[in-house]
């Protein structure tokens, strides 16, 4: 059995109402697959390195993480192969989005009833709740 570990955030800013930002995916196993940035952790890195990292490349924004929200979703994207990706909340520090042209083909802001229309699978979904309530109850 094969084990992958990936790292990202919900990036979310506060405006009039929150804002979620989600990425549209264009790797070949996921197409026009609508979630949060995140990828691969490498040889040495923390989870949260990985996490900035990832964001920083996909999306060009510089973030800062909440590391006491940490929800790991656990599935097998192919036989023989499980796969944990751990997700933390974030907030932008810097405000241009720059795409990583080869894995990500658009981005959207959306409030909370838009985002979960958006995304493309029941887990980020499930994130997704569990994020808003953290942020609508502090």
């Amino acid at each position: 059995m094969k084990f992958e570990k990936s790292c990202g955030a919900i990036i979310y800013r506060k405006q009039e109402e929150t804002e979620y930002l989600l990425v549209l995916n264009k790797k070949p196993n996921q197409p026009g697959h609508w979630g949060f940035p995140k990828g691969h952790v490498e040889a040495g890195e923390t989870e949260q390195e990985t996490a900035l990292r990832e964001i920083l490349e996909e999306t060009g924004l510089q973030v800062r993480l909440e590391t006491d929200f940490r929800e790991v979703i656990h599935y097998s994207p192919a036989p023989g192969i499980e796969k944990d990706v751990v997700y933390f909340l974030a907030t932008p520090s810097t405000n241009q989005i720059v795409l990583q042209q080869s894995e990500i083909a658009d981005f959207v802001w959306c409030n909370y009833e838009q985002a979960l229309g958006q995304l493309s699978h029941q887990a980020s979904k499930t994130l997704l709740i569990k994020a808003n309530d953290v942020l609508t109850t502090r």
